[in-house]
């Protein structure tokens, strides 16, 4: 079947947690329901933008992705967040929620676009080499 990409709607608040939460499950995050509620107000109010990829009625990948400035540049674009659960991977979905992020990106007027990802996923670490260039840089996070 295939995938029907939209924006994230309000009524796709259920699916879209189940997603957030296997998302975050895979990274060994911990996240309240406070997070996830005050994550869901950024992304109704688009302070952060989402997209989903839709089989029929359930959701099967999300993208979250935000443009900010830049001291080299007017406009870049960060994805935050990509997931397509394992149940429904191997059918270029992945690549499809990428492709949309950097094309609407470039509608919005970005001349870059980024994102991160942890160095031991090999399994998003394959589509990323195929599709972009990794560049070396090492994260480093200052606790405040």
């Amino acid at each position: 079947m295939s995938a029907v990409l939209r924006p994230l709607q309000a009524d796709d608040r259920p699916q879209w947690q189940g997603l957030a939460e296997a998302y975050k499950a895979f990274y060994k995050t911990e996240t309240t329901a406070a997070e996830y509620d005050a994550a869901w107000q950024r992304l109704q109010t688009q302070q952060v933008q989402g997209l989903v990829l839709a089989q029929g009625q359930q959701l099967v990948g999300l993208a979250h992705y935000l443009l900010h400035g830049s001291t080299w540049g007017e406009r870049v674009c960060y994805l935050q967040d990509l997931f397509v659960p394992p149940v429904a991977r191997g059918q270029g979905l992945g690549r499809c929620l990428i492709d949309a992020v950097a094309a609407a990106a470039r509608q919005q007027g970005a001349q870059r676009y980024y994102w991160l990802t942890q160095a031991d996923n090999a399994t998003a670490r394959a589509l990323y080499d195929r599709v972009a260039e990794h560049r070396g840089f090492i994260r480093y996070d200052y606790p405040l």
